[in-house]
């Protein structure tokens, strides 16, 4: 047994090397899981389970009653943070924005007569939370005869996403107006307006590709040949990769770039562990040199 210590404790050691060395590159080898796995690659697919939201908006602006003569107008109210708030009005809806610091604020256009408005939250997996209080609201164009028929500008959709660096497409319901009907596109990303034409009412679909991911407001505002307008505020949504500007770490910037961590303490231990194996080594080696001699010595003493 005392002859195979020393190969048991370099055998240990060894392990104890082997098992640093794989733990200081684990976050630099570990594989990242890829939505579209190529051939010899995986993939990793994750349900993300909630409850719905159970606290809703309040609109508190405007006023239940209010009568207005200019479109669009202003909808502010109370929400729970981070959550999508979308408007509705005589159960379209007409307008989005996400909920911050407590509280929301979306430009609306109105329709002729009575309209009501009402304000439902969503979260991230579109879950509808609690319906808000009804502000019903009457709109009387007084330059309706003058300049036209009244334009609305709708959508099934009050938030949209798409992979950055990828086609984001947006279908909007435009009805009412004489066309040709020109559009200002504000993407939310500090580019330049998109500029669209449309010769009639009907289904509209707009497109863009976001460099970068985040959440952006839209703003689209539709005008027809005789300068009546509508506007719609919409969330869109870029998913991806978010920019990295520096590490945030020493050793989070070895691992990305596949560099080994330096581990002090384990490398102490196992300098402390390298010594006495080596000197058992030694040790043994010795011993085993004198027995060899002394078994000589008695051969040749039998000969004579």
């Amino acid at each position: 047994m005392k002859r195979f210590l020393p190969q048991l404790l370099a055998g240990l050691s060894l392990a104890i090397v082997s098992l640093l060395v794989v733990s200081s590159t684990t976050r630099a080898i570990t594989p990242l899981p890829t939505p579209d796995p190529k051939p010899g690659g995986y993939g990793l697919e994750a349900t993300k389970t909630q409850a719905p939201p159970t606290m809703g908006a309040t609109i508190t602006t405007p006023a239940n009653g209010a009568s207005f003569s200019t479109s669009p107008i202003t909808v502010n109210g109370l929400c729970p943070q981070g959550l999508l708030v979308q408007v509705y009005n005589n159960g379209v809806m007409v307008g989005s924005v996400m909920c911050e610091n407590g509280s929301f604020s979306v430009e609306v256009s109105l329709f002729a007569g009575t309209n009501e408005l009402k304000a439902i939250v969503y979260d991230d997996l579109d879950q509808a939370g609690p319906e808000s209080n009804v502000a019903t609201v009457s709109y009387t164009d007084t330059n309706f005869t003058r300049f036209g028929e009244l334009i609305t500008l709708t959508s099934s959709y009050g938030r949209r996403s798409a992979a950055n660096n990828t086609q984001l497409e947006w279908p909007l319901q435009l009805s009412g107006g004489t066309g040709p009907y020109a559009f200002s596109i504000d993407w939310g990303d500090g580019g330049e307006l998109q500029l669209l034409s449309q010769s009639l009412s009907g289904l509209v679909n707009v497109a863009h590709i976001y460099k970068k991911a985040g959440i952006y407001q839209v703003n689209v505002k539709v005008t027809d040949t005789n300068g009546v307008s509508a506007f719609l505020q919409v969330i869109a949504v870029s998913s991806g990769e978010a920019d990295q500007t520096a590490a945030t770490a020493e050793d989070d910037g070895a691992a990305k770039q596949g560099k080994p961590v330096v581990l002090w303490a384990p490398t102490v231990v196992l300098l402390l562990l390298l010594l006495p194996t080596y000197w058992l080594g030694r040790r043994s080696q010795m011993v085993t040199i004198r027995r060899k001699m002394l078994k000589e010595r008695d051969k040749y003493q039998d000969k004579k």
